[in-house]
């Protein structure tokens, strides 16, 4: 699924791709977004043909600056979101408590190693964004959450360079 929105956000903006650093921003706005993350961003780089190194910095610059973001502030948010007066925002922190519910076990269960590997390793679901918020709902160090956190977007980064430069290049 992240591969087709990837394709769609390059598609929309190729046009503009002739622009100075447009690619770089474009790689750098899919990898700081939720869902996509570094992941989509490594796969964009490689679809627009950009430098496997400058794409890689890129990636993981935008991936790691939403995480002490969201480890300090996304409980405050998704609590005044389910007192809202607004249904949309009620619906959207009901969903949020649905997808942390769906995976904490797996960071509950190995703590901080969890973490890491949750962030690090590229599945569907998984990612900076879920396991910060997961590890801010438990209410774990928001420290050490970082650095694990952190070190899984670096694992992510070598699995996604090896696919994203290497398989799926060929293959496209």
């Amino acid at each position: 699924m992240a591969d087709k929105i990837v394709k769609s956000v390059v598609g929309c903006f190729g046009a503009f791709t002739s622009i100075p650093f447009m690619k770089e921003l474009i790689v750098f706005l899919i990898s700081i977004c939720p869902i996509l993350e570094l992941r989509g961003g490594l796969i964009a780089a490689s679809l627009l043909h950009m430098n496997p190194i400058v794409s890689y910095i890129i990636c993981i610059i935008g991936n790691i600056i939403p995480i002490p973001f969201i480890l300090w502030f996304v409980t405050k948010i998704i609590d005044k979101m389910r007192k809202s007066k607004h249904k949309k925002l009620r619906d959207i922190a009901l969903w949020l408590d649905k997808k942390v519910d769906k995976h904490k076990g797996q960071i509950e269960k190995f703590g901080y190693l969890g973490l890491v590997l949750f962030v690090g390793i590229p599945l569907p679901g998984t990612g900076a964004w879920t396991g910060c918020l997961i590890a801010s709902v438990l209410n774990l160090d928001k420290k050490k959450s970082l650095l694990a956190a952190i070190l899984g977007v670096f694992i992510a980064s070598i699995i996604m360079m090896i696919l994203s430069f290497g398989i799926i290049s060929n293959i496209i």
